[in-house]
C-alpha cells in the first residue's frame, strides 16, 4: 500500500504549479500522469543498464526496482540513461582511454537530468568502475537527495577447483607466454572466469567504490558486497528508492552527508579493505565535486593509521562474495569504529549516524570467519595505497604494496611511450628480474584519458616477476592490479613531467618505506635534458577525448575537467 506522499519542495513546485505551468504538465499528462501526481515529489533514476558488459546487464531489474519502491512510497520516477564503458573489456586497447573520459560523461548525464528537469531526488543505479565516482560527482554537483544503488558483484568462475575472476584470465596469460600453462587450460579459464552478471569479484575498482560509498553514508547497509543475481540485492534497490524517499522528506542532501569527516571514513574502508588505486583518483574528484577541501596528501594520512583488516583479491584469498557472508562492510566498519578509526557522528542517508547503523554489529568480527580480521590481528599493520614523492613525482604517486615482501627496488629504466610495445617485451621475455619498467604518455592528458594497464601488469605476474619487476606509469592500474607498481605520476610526461626525461638505463628507485619515488640523474642532466625536450603534438584534435585532454587536471587532482 502507497505510504502518504511527502511534501514537495521548490524544485518540482515550479514546475507543477500555477495555470502559466499548464504546458508544461501537458508533457507529464502524455506520460499517463494524473492531476494528483503533481503533488508528489519527481524523482530521478539514472539507469546505468546496458549489454555491453556483465557489470552492468544485470541492472534493469534493479532499476525497475528502484521505480517500484518510489512509487510505493509516494514518489513519481522518472528514468533515464547513462552510458557505461567496460573497463575488462576495453582492456589493453585504445578503447581503454575512454573510460575515464566515461566517468565525466556520467557525471554530466546525472547533473544534467537532474537539474535540466528540477528533480527533486535520484536514485543512481550502476555497475561498472566508472559508474560509481561518476554517478557519486553527478549527485553531488546536483546535490538534490539522492542514493547509490549499486548493482552488485558477480559469483565466480570455477575451473579444476579453483574460484575464478576476470584477473584470472590476463594472470593466465603471462602464465601461458611463459610456457607455465597450456594453451587449454587458458582457453578453460576464459571460458569459465565470468559466469554471469555482476561486476568483478575481487576488492577491485567498482567494489572498492561500492564499499567506500556505503562507509561515505551514500548508499544502505550491506548493499555494497551483495551478488546481483541474488534476490537479496533486488529487495535492497527497492528499500533504498523507499529510504531516498524520507530523505526528500528530511531534505537530506548529499553534501549535508558527504563532508570532510565522512571522506576520512570511507577512505579508511578502502586501507582497511585492501581497494583499488583508483580510489584516490576518484575520490579527489567526488571531494571536488563536494566543495570539500581534500588532497592527496590525506590519502598518506588516513593509511598510516588505518590497518589492512581483509584477506582479498588481488593480493589476498577472498573475494567480496566471502567478504559479504563474513560480516560485510558493516562489521568492517564497526572493527574500526570501535578502534576509534572512524567518525561515528556521520551523517548517512537514512537519517541515522554511523554509530546508530552500526549500533548492533559486534566490535569484533565473527571467530568462524577469516575474511576479516580482528583489529589486533591485521593482514598489515598500515593501509595499503602508499603516496610516494620525489623527482620523479613531486605531486605525489601512489604505489600499492600490499602482498610484497619487500616494496623496494632500485633498477635499470627500460622506457615504453605505450602499452602495446610494454606488453610485447614482456611477453617476448626481454623484461628481467630487477628492471623497473616506464610507461608514459599515458597520463590524463598524454594517454588521453589515463589507461589501465592491467594486461601489462598481469602478464608480469602470470610469468612470476610480479615483485621482482617494477613498474611505474602517468596512467593508472585496474582494482585487479597487485606487485610493485606506481601509478598517477605527476606530472605526467605529456605535461614535461620528469618522467618525460627518463632514459633507457637510468636507475629508479621506489622505496615504499621511505616514500620514495626517485630517477637517480642529477639536477643539471635534468635541466639538459629538459632543454631538449619537446611536448608531443595531441592524440586526439576532435570529440571527448580531445576535450577531456584540453581540460584535465592532474592526476593528483582527481584528473576532474572543472578544475578552474
Amino acid at each position: 500500500m502507497a505510504t502518504k506522499p511527502v511534501e514537495l519542495n521548490t524544485r518540482s513546485k515550479n514546475i507543477t504549479e500555477g495555470k502559466s505551468r499548464a504546458p508544461n504538465r501537458s508533457m507529464y499528462y502524455a506520460m499517463g500522469y494524473q492531476q494528483n501526481d503533481f503533488n508528489k515529489p519527481m524523482i530521478g533514476v539514472a539507469n546505468g543498464h546496458s549489454t555491453i558488459t556483465p557489470c552492468n546487464s544485470g541492472l534493469q531489474k534493479l532499476a525497475d526496482a528502484a521505480v517500484a519502491g518510489i512509487e510505493e512510497a509516494g514518489g513519481n520516477a522518472q528514468i533515464f540513461g547513462t552510458p557505461t564503458i567496460s573497463d575488462g573489456m576495453a582492456m589493453g586497447t585504445e578503447g581503454m582511454k575512454y573510460s575515464l573520459v566515461s566517468r565525466e560523461v556520467i557525471s554530466d548525464c546525472v547533473e544534467t537530468c537532474v537539474q535540466g528537469q528540477w528533480m527533486d531526488g535520484v536514485v543512481v543505479v550502476g555497475g561498472c568502475d566508472k559508474n560509481m565516482p561518476g554517478g557519486m560527482m553527478g549527485m553531488l554537483r546536483a546535490n538534490v537527495p539522492a542514493i547509490y544503488v549499486y548493482g552488485g558483484t558477480i559469483l565466480p568462475g570455477h575451473y579444476k577447483g579453483q574460484d575464478l575472476n576476470i584477473v584470472s584470465v590476463f594472470e593466465a596469460v603471462g602464465q601461458n607466454a611463459a610456457g607455465k600453462m597450456t594453451d587449454e587450460d587458458l582457453l578453460e579459464i576464459e571460458r569459465r572466469a565470468i559466469p554471469g552478471t555482476g561486476s568483478c569479484g575481487g576488492m577491485y575498482t567498482a567494489n572498492t567504490m561500492s564499499s567506500a560509498f556505503e562507509a561515505l553514508g551514500m548508499s544502505l547497509p550491506y548493499s555494497s558486497t551483495m551478488a546481483n543475481p541474488h534476490d537479496e540485492k533486488l529487495n535492497s534497490a527497492k528499500e533504498s528508492a523507499k529510504v531516498l524517499v524520507k530523505a526528500i522528506g528530511l531534505g537530506l542532501k548529499p553534501r549535508d552527508i558527504v563532508t570532510r569527516k565522512a571522506l576520512e571514513n570511507a577512505v579508511a574502508v578502502v586501507m582497511a579493505t585492501g581497494g583499488s588505486t583508483n580510489a584516490v583518483l576518484h575520490f579527489l574528484a567526488i571531494a571536488h565535486a563536494a566543495g570539500v577541501d581534500w588532497s592527496i596528501d590525506d590519502f598518506e594520512r588516513i593509511r598510516q593509521r588505518t590497518p589492512v583488516l581483509c584477506d582479498l583479491k588481488p593480493s589476498g584469498k577472498y573475494l567480496a562474495v566471502d567478504l559479504h557472508k563474513a560480516g560485510g562492510i558493516p562489521q568492517v566498519m564497526k572493527t574500526l569504529l570501535a578502534a576509534g578509526l572512524l567518525h561515528g557522528d556521520c551523517m548517512t542517508i537514512t537519517g541515522q549516524t554511523i554509530a546508530e547503523v552500526l549500533k548492533d554489529i559486534p566490535d569484533v568480527p565473527r571467530a568462524d570467519q577469516d575474511v576479516i580480521r580482528p583489529i589486533d590481528k591485521p593482514m598489515y599493520a598500515q593501509g595499503h595505497l602508499a603516496i610516494l614523492k620525489g623527482n620523479l613525482s613531486p605531486e605525489g604517486c601512489v604505489a600499492k604494496i600490499t602482498g610484497l615482501k619487500n616494496p623496494v627496488i632500485t633498477g635499470p629504466a627500460r622506457v615504453f611511450d605505450d602499452e602495446q610495445s610494454a606488453l610485447a617485451a614482456i611477453l617476448a621475455g626481454k623484461i628481467v628480474a630487477g628492471d623497473v619498467m616506464v610507461l608514459r604518455y599515458l597520463g590524463p592528458k598524454g594517454g588521453p584519458g589515463m589507461p589501465e594497464m592491467l594486461a601489462p601488469t598481469g602478464a608480469l605476474v602470470g610469468q612470476g616477476l610480479g615483485e621482482s619487476v617494477g613498474l611505474i606509469t602517468d596512467g593508472r592500474f585496474s582494482g585487479g592490479t597487485w606487485g610493485m607498481v606506481v601509478g598517477h605520476v605527476a606530472p605526467e610526461a605529456a605535461a614535461g613531467g620528469n618522467i618525460a626525461l627518463i632514459e633507457e638505463g637510468d636507475t629508479i628507485t621506489i622505496d615504499a618505506h621511505q616514500l620514495l619515488l626517485q630517477l637517480n640523474v642529477d639536477d643539471a642532466e635534468l635541466a639538459r635534458r629538459r632543454a631538449a625536450w619537446k611536448a608531443p603534438a595531441p592524440r586526439y584534435t576532435r570529440g571527448v577525448q580531445a576535450k577531456f585532454a584540453f581540460n584535465a587536471a592532474s592526476a593528483s587532482k582527481g584528473a576532474v575537467l572543472d578544475n578552474y
